[in-house]
């Protein structure tokens, strides 16, 4: 028989598992109904917003996530009720006039500093003048692959379930990665939900 676990064991693992089980409720508890999965929003930069679910969403759950944001944007305008910020709050009569949604089932994904790194359209250790300000000093460019800054961008597009644009009134969305212009082969997995004529947003472009 095996012997008993240490109580700082037993004290380590319930803290463990209880932490999952208070996120997890509170993505369940916070959702503004119940025909929707739970999610939570991950970070938001701008008109952008990643989005976690939790791993053993299925696809057409995660369907049903975009096409409430679809039905809501259609019929009001206004994320706020589905937890987005106002992309424009400076405007009164149209708080939203751009919203980019990218979900993912992993959580490292949606965190801030990795929007913000896929934003910028570069690692904190590519090339000078290529986005926005690195987030961490960056380390010799004898030590860094030429081409790390594109893995890490490709690798983010990668790990997404799907996506959801908003631009005036206009929709899309798509089951699958976020599309990648440079790579046609790997927009095959894509499966376009619906398609409106919405653009995504500059900054949302990252090469």
């Amino acid at each position: 028989m095996a012997p008993p676990l240490d109580p700082v064991v037993k004290i380590g693992l319930t803290v463990f598992i209880g932490g999952f089980m208070l996120i997890a409720a509170g993505m369940f508890l916070s959702r503004p109904d119940r025909t929707i999965p739970p999610y939570s929003i991950g970070s938001q930069e701008d008109v952008v917003v990643a989005v976690h679910v939790p791993a053993s969403t299925s696809d057409p759950a995660i369907e049903t996530l975009i096409r409430r944001f679809r039905a809501v944007g259609l019929a009001t305008r206004d994320f706020r009720s589905l937890k987005v910020r106002p992309t424009t709050p400076g405007d009164p009569h149209a708080l939203y006039r751009e919203v980019v949604l990218y979900i993912f089932s992993d959580p490292v994904w949606t965190q801030p500093e990795m929007l913000h790194r896929y934003l910028a359209g570069r690692d904190p250790w590519s090339e000078p003048g290529a986005g926005g300000p690195p987030s961490v000093i960056p380390p010799p460019p004898s030590v860094i692959p030429a081409d790390a800054g594109i893995q890490f961008r490709r690798a983010w597009r990668d790990a997404a379930r799907g996506g959801f644009l908003y631009s005036r009134g206009r929709t899309r969305g798509w089951l699958g990665p976020v599309p990648d212009p440079a790579r046609p082969g790997h927009n095959q997995a894509i499966r376009v939900l619906f398609d409106d004529g919405a653009t995504s947003h500059p900054s949302a472009r990252a090469g």
